[in-house]
């Protein structure tokens, strides 16, 4: 009896899968494209053999049947010319197999004859995975639209649109109603308007933008792949709609989970690399770079990386052990009096780097020096108040020293004058992964700040739980990463510090490629930067003509309690003493965390020094700088003993050549340190 049973329940089954394909076979489109004959840079249309135009960056990929189109989100759209277009009559039928890598940065539509004149109709997908059907009637736009995220990611979806004159339309996802709306009139259509599919056929602005006049309209498209896209002189009914979807076999489109680069070889010793990092083929093809546009310092033992990629406009970026990002704000300033039409100046909107640049100064097994240069610039690609006789305008210097221990001394410098009121000079900047949250990159209590006195207060993300025992003059942060390593910076005494939560953060930075200066990440498609915070006015110093100041930044896996002492270190370096006459000491440097000495002779001698450590003025991981170092090496010892662990270079500059010496070394009372010539 069960037998008898399941077979009937099948054979009822098998008989409506077979009236609903039958059914979905009777219709025959007036216009499809099913990609399986792309020529010269054309995609033949398969009901009437016309070659229609295929522009930008595409590539095949398998489509829910044989070959699909990749678009890149940025260049790729097929144009129809308008003398080719069939135009329905009272009723209409577009149906699509759409998936998508990330979603558009705002509406965008699979198939569009629209006008300017609001004439035409439209079959859109949405910036937060929505999807509409939209048709204009009496020079109004009728919308039947989804719910949010009604097009997941990285999933075959099959949307259709049906229209029927005088009645309604309907809008239909994998097979099911999901939207329908009751009309009154017939579509207006357009004339001299061409069929666009994957891309707006105007530059419109993005979605969810903070300001409109920080925000300028670009073209943009689908990112991800189509297929079988048919437009019907008819009206489909539910069951033909239905056939048309389960007569495919649905398997996982061919798009990768979206990573920031990872460096895949990571060498087992310290030093800067050049290098080229990838993100995915769409964005990659973007950039008309040759080999090694990018920079990557890595470090012995520690799996740590310290990053300049193109996609963060070259800022400089801590990576921990488990690919969470960690980025900063640049030199920043906005608007005033006619600049306030442009929004925000900074190196965030230059998306194409053609204010931003970074260059190895210095790379040995002691240290390296990376220097970063840009000029900060608006989401107009304007520079910040250019001098009107000379074309002169704000330029920021940046210059990393990289030591063996993952530490790195920032410094920014710029031109007196140059740039103006208001400025912010740091801004901390974690960054999330394609599909990640910013829950998962860190704890509740998101940060904690400290000062050199060993105060501690840690910050939570809940606006609820502000600090009660709060200080402005804060010195010390450390992200509470999700992480073994966490990132850090400590800032000269003399420090003002705030903080805000800024929940859900913002995607026009990094990768993105929208003219905008903020635009709230509302969905988690694609990378964003949370929190904002904490923001610091450091101390600024002042050279000549130039402004500048430093901090302390890097990445490791010390607790709060050795992070104080480890900045102590620096803010509060033990004093040098030399002894003989063979080398003068110029004190420690902050500014690039080491000692400065100078040999007084043309012959190198033997160099012996005391450092006075203490638990006020701790010893941790010291650097020397020796100028005008003649010998080839260099040993160094310890209270009379060899320190194998040291790490000495000879760097050949112009003027001359100096040595470079990095020690791992922890105490809290003096050493004798001796460095001999080899």
């Amino acid at each position: 009896m069960r037998i008898l049973m399941k077979s009937g329940i099948l054979s009822f089954f098998l008989t409506v899968l077979i009236q609903l394909t039958s059914v979905a076979q009777d219709a025959v489109p007036i216009s499809s494209w099913d990609f399986s004959e792309i020529k010269n840079r054309t995609v033949i249309e398969a009901e009437s053999g016309i070659a229609d135009t295929l522009e930008g960056n595409f590539a095949t990929a398998p489509g829910i049947k044989g070959q699909g189109l990749r678009l890149d989100g940025f260049t790729t759209r097929i144009v129809r010319k308008e003398k080719y277009i069939q135009e329905p009559g009272s009723k209409l039928t577009i149906e699509a197999w759409v998936a998508l890598g990330e979603y558009p940065l705002n509406w965008c539509p699979v198939v569009t004859t629209e006008s300017n004149e609001v004439k035409g109709y439209r079959l859109l997908i949405g910036p937060h995975g929505q999807v509409s059907f939209e048709t204009a009637i009496s020079e109004k736009w009728m919308s039947t639209t989804s719910a949010h995220v009604t097009i997941p990611l990285r999933k075959w979806m099959h949307i259709t649109g049906v229209y029927t004159a005088q009645k309604d339309i309907k809008l239909y996802v994998n097979g099911e109603l999901v939207s329908s709306r009751k009309i009154e009139g017939s579509i207006t259509f357009p004339k001299k308007t061409n069929c666009i599919l994957g891309m707006v056929p105007e530059p419109l602005r993005p979605s969810n933008t903070i300001r409109t006049w920080g925000t300028i309209p670009a073209y943009y498209g689908l990112d991800g792949i189509i297929d079988e896209i048919k437009i019907f002189d008819t009206a489909l009914t539910a069951d033909h709609i239905k056939g048309n979807f389960i007569k495919y076999e649905i398997v996982d489109p061919d798009i990768e989970v979206r990573r920031l680069p990872v460096v895949e070889n990571k060498p087992n010793r310290f030093g800067a690399f050049y290098t080229k990092l990838n993100y995915y083929p769409g964005w990659d093809l973007l950039w008309p770079v040759d080999q090694d546009p990018d920079i990557v310092v890595c470090f012995e033992n520690n799996p740590v990386k310290f990053i300049f990629w193109r996609g963060i406009r070259y800022g400089p970026c801590w990576v921990s052990e488990n690919e969470n990002w960690m980025a900063d704000q640049s030199l920043e300033t906005w608007g005033n009096g006619k600049n306030d039409i442009e929004g925000c100046f900074e190196h965030m909107q230059d998306r194409h780097c053609r204010f931003s640049h970074v260059r190895i100064i210095e790379n040995t097994e002691a240290r390296a020096v990376v220097h970063w240069r840009y000029a900060p610039v608006s989401a107009h690609d304007h520079t910040w108040k250019p001098d009107p006789k000379t074309g002169w305008e704000c330029w920021v210097d940046e210059y990393y020293y990289i030591y063996p221990d993952g530490s790195a001394i920032r410094k920014v410098s710029w031109n007196k004058g140059s740039a103006g009121h208001p400025v912010q000079l740091q801004e901390s900047l974690p960054l999330t992964q394609p599909g990640q949250r910013s829950e998962e990159v860190v704890k509740d209590n998101y940060v904690t700040v400290a000062d050199y006195d060993y105060y501690t207060c840690p910050v939570s993300v809940d606006e609820n739980k502000k600090p009660t025992n709060w200080k402005g003059d804060n010195t010390i942060q450390q992200f509470n990463f999700k992480a073994k390593n966490k990132p850090y910076i400590c800032f000269e005494p003399g420090n003002r510090m705030s903080v805000r939560w800024i929940n859900g953060g913002y995607n026009h930075f990094p990768v993105n490629q929208a003219r905008s200066d903020g635009r709230w990440a509302k969905t988690v498609d694609r990378p964003s930067h949370f929190m904002s915070s904490p923001c610091s006015d450091p101390v600024i110093h002042k050279k000549g003509n130039r402004l500048f100041w430093f901090g302390l930044y890097g990445m490791n896996d010390m607790n709060m309690h050795e992070l104080i002492s480890f900045g102590r270190s620096w803010a509060y370096a033990p004093e040098i003493s030399v002894k003989g006459g063979d080398y003068v000491s110029n004190g420690y440097d902050k500014s690039e965390k080491c000692y400065r000495l100078e040999s007084k002779y043309t012959k190198t001698q033997k160099l012996e020094l005391c450092l006075a450590g203490s638990q006020q003025n701790p010893i941790c991981n010291p650097a020397f700088i020796i100028r005008n170092w003649n010998a080839d090496k260099a040993a160094v010892m310890l209270n009379g003993k060899p320190l194998k662990e040291a790490k000495t270079s000879i760097v050949h500059e112009l003027e001359a050549d100096k040595l470079v010496v990095f020690l791992f070394l922890e105490k809290k009372e003096s050493v004798n340190i001796t460095i001999h010539p080899k």
